[in-house]
């Protein structure tokens, strides 16, 4: 086996070391030493994409993902079809955004350079508090899901306030899809109380029947 190389790092506000690693042609993203993701396992990101695109009721949706990761929900949202018509991604981190117009540009087919795309490197937080009644879908991979640990302040995002923000932002119909990597029923019960209708999906990490298992929230508007 060869050895793993060091590619990139960058410091978070929080102070935490977010750093980019390449072995065997397998890339991985770590958060002080803990793998945040992997390349071997993109499998519930494109089921993210898949679900709540599937709810939505009328074709050529706008869309936002929060969250750019490696690309997968991104490239998942733009393969769907019928297609969409335009998705933003919010992106906090400069690096992020560099690493995937460059070391990771090819894993999920440089989905940056569709013209659909509008990249805004940002707090997604801010950017759905700016964006009333926009999308019809909104998707969140941010950060370890409800349970953040890269970020102390991307638990506002799954607040109260944060949902509150999400729902002002979708358009009527519209449709909320949560990523994360393990089961919380409190959050359900949360969605439910801003009057979401809540769906709980257990999806493969790595598309496949055996392995490990991540969780997928779709909430239609009530």
């Amino acid at each position: 086996m060869k050895p793993q190389k060091t590619l990139s790092r960058m410091a978070t506000p929080d102070g935490k070391e977010l750093v980019l690693y390449e072995r065997d042609g397998v890339f991985s993203i770590r958060v002080d030493g803990l793998e945040l993701m992997s390349s071997r396992a993109h499998g519930s990101e494109e089921a993210l994409a898949r679900l709540v695109l599937s709810e939505i009721g009328h074709r050529r949706p706008k869309v936002l993902v929060g969250g750019l990761g490696m690309g997968y929900t991104l490239r998942a949202v733009l393969n769907f079809r019928p297609p969409v018509s335009t998705v933003t991604v919010a992106e906090l981190f400069p690096s992020v955004v560099s690493w995937n117009r460059d070391e990771l540009a090819h894993l999920a087919g440089a989905p940056l350079d569709d013209p659909r795309v509008t990249l805004v490197e940002d707090d997604v937080s801010d950017l759905l508090a700016n964006s009333p009644h926009s999308f019809d879908a909104v998707l969140l991979d941010v950060d370890n899901g409800p349970a953040a640990f890269t970020l102390a302040r991307n638990e506002r995002l799954y607040g109260p306030h944060g949902i509150a923000s999400v729902r002002r932002s979708l358009r009527p119909g519209g449709v909320l899809g949560v990523w994360s990597a393990d089961p919380d029923p409190a959050f359900a019960r949360e969605l439910g109380r801003a009057g979401f209708r809540v769906k709980t999906e257990k999806v493969s990490a790595r598309g496949v029947a055996k392995g490990p298992k991540h969780t997928i929230f779709v909430a239609k508007q009530s």
